[in-house]
């Protein structure tokens, strides 16, 4: 007796230790409320362990495992001994799914992407307040709720606020942590390139003070579709003095809220913008802009930047075939047709001051 029990131990204790039959790394998903034997099946249809089901099942007893296994989608590791997949369940250590938020998405955009992925459960009750969801890299296990997911971005948000708020530039003409998740988004849509946002923010904290509109594009976009975010089409002229909340070519200030959820840098950036007199900015048609302090020297910007259009137009456009529509046939609201049809230039973002007379301010195109 001595000797087949000597013998048993022995026998089971190479087992537990033997690598498995796996040849490679794969993630396995644990059911619900599957038992020893539900789960020993799964694991032998995806080739963790081989075709002897029992030997999973005892050495789980004699580990003294059976209550501590747990459900959910597990990495295991290639050539995974029985001991290496039970300690893997037991510990809990499911597959965690990145994603990634991108900076300057409305809350109606980033939940439809949530709705989207097949990693989460549920559903989302409500759109979250414009802003309040901070655009990150996050990890999830699968099944986790789209509701639970919505709650981390808006305590991350909370978090990240409250710091930045605390290291904010001491005359900062922003008097609430929610004005400056609104200036910020502004920020954030105007520019894309990390060494700008703290001198765009200095613009428009520049205008804030001097009492001049802000006259952002975005927030005319956000004006007319709301947390849709994108407008599909150039602004026409006719919108740019459309009555909004938002359209800070129309109102004075900030807009009542934010136009979309800001990351951190520009939250930092609205907190603590750059030192300039700078009331300007036009896109210096290299992806970036060219800022100035005076409307003088902008609009020596804008020309520069329309000369370059006109450069990349002549060097890019092709002998039309049938003649060009005649201005009859245009609306007088609708934007002008592009010059060369084949890669047209892009349009320049353009601020323009408050001091100048409606009747001698350019239209802004984009």
């Amino acid at each position: 007796m001595m000797i087949a029990v000597g013998g048993t131990y022995i026998y089971g204790k190479q087992k537990i230790e033997a690598p498995g039959p796996l040849q490679e790394d794969k993630i396995v998903n644990i059911p619900t409320r599957a038992g020893v034997t539900d789960i020993a099946e799964v694991l032998q249809r995806e080739g963790v362990i081989d075709n002897n089901r029992w030997a999973f099942i005892g050495s789980v007893f004699a580990l003294r495992a059976r209550s501590e296994l747990k459900p959910g989608e597990y990495q295991f590791q290639k050539r995974a001994s029985l001991r290496d997949v039970i300690s893997t369940i037991v510990d809990g250590k499911v597959v965690q799914h990145s994603i990634t938020v991108p900076e300057g998405l409305t809350s109606e955009q980033i939940v439809a992407r949530l709705s989207d992925n097949d990693v989460f459960s549920g559903s989302v009750r409500e759109i979250p307040r414009e802003g309040t969801l901070l655009p990150e890299t996050y990890k999830f296990p699968r099944g986790t709720p789209r509701e639970q997911v919505i709650a981390r971005m808006q305590q991350a948000q909370k978090r990240a606020l409250a710091e930045i708020w605390e290291r904010r530039s001491p005359d900062l003409p922003i008097k609430t942590p929610e004005q400056l998740v609104t200036l910020a988004s502004i920020i954030e849509k105007e520019t894309g390139k990390a060494d700008e946002r703290s001198r765009v923010a200095s613009v428009f904290v520049n205008r804030l003070r001097q009492k001049i509109r802000l006259q952002s594009d975005p927030t005319i976009i956000y004006g007319l579709v709301g947390g849709k975010g994108t407008l599909g089409r150039p602004i026409k002229r006719g919108e740019i003095q459309q009555p909004s909340p938002y359209n800070t070519y129309v109102i004075d200030g900030l807009p009542p809220g934010p136009i979309a959820n800001p990351g951190r840098a520009s939250l930092e950036a609205a907190a603590n913008p750059a030192r300039t007199r700078d009331l300007y900015f036009v896109a210096d048609g290299t992806g970036g802009h060219a800022f100035s302090d005076t409307y003088d020297q902008h609009q020596k910007n804008v020309a520069k930047l329309r000369a370059m259009e006109k450069q990349i137009q002549n060097d890019t456009v092709e002998p039309a075939e049938d003649p060009p529509p005649t201005a009859a046939n245009a609306s007088a609201d609708s934007p002008s047709p592009p010059v060369a049809p084949v890669k047209p230039a892009k349009r320049p973002r353009s601020r323009q001051g408050a001091s100048q007379s409606s009747s001698s301010a350019p239209a802004v195109q984009r």
